[in-house]
């Protein structure tokens, strides 16, 4: 059975950080791409960052580059996320993602692209 657990959530002020961690079981996700996304009460759920399955290509969305830091593990099943200098809209529950394995190097945005999900882990910025 395949799982995805994240780990790391919290509550922090805002212009702190915090790290997520995602670890992925039950099948081989090595030549997985991964992501994050985020819902926020009342929105949709929103990607975050996404890498490729050997690190090469990232992607951040707007509202959190140059603060937000993706990461994957040696073995490939493991992935982290840095938040750096905190605001109070990146307050949500965050989800870890992982693609079919894939033969091509990409990292996508579109929730669509991607078949496993984790439970989720709730952040929350105070100001």
């Amino acid at each position: 059975q395949v799982q995805l657990v994240e780990s790391g959530g919290g509550t922090v002020q805002a212009g702190g950080s915090l790290r997520l961690s995602c670890v992925a079981s039950g099948r081989i996700f090595s030549n997985a791409a991964m992501g994050w996304f985020r819902q926020a009460p009342g929105k949709e759920r929103e990607f975050v960052a996404a890498i490729s399955w050997n690190s090469n290509i990232v992607r951040y969305a707007d509202s959190v580059k140059g603060r937000f830091t993706i990461s994957r593990g040696y073995a490939k099943e493991t992935m982290d996320l840095q938040l750096n200098s905190l605001k109070f809209e990146d307050t949500a529950v965050y989800y870890c993602a992982a693609t079919r394995p894939v033969s091509r190097t990409y990292a996508t945005p579109a929730s669509a692209n991607y078949e496993y999900w984790g439970q989720g882990t709730q952040v929350t910025v105070s100001e």
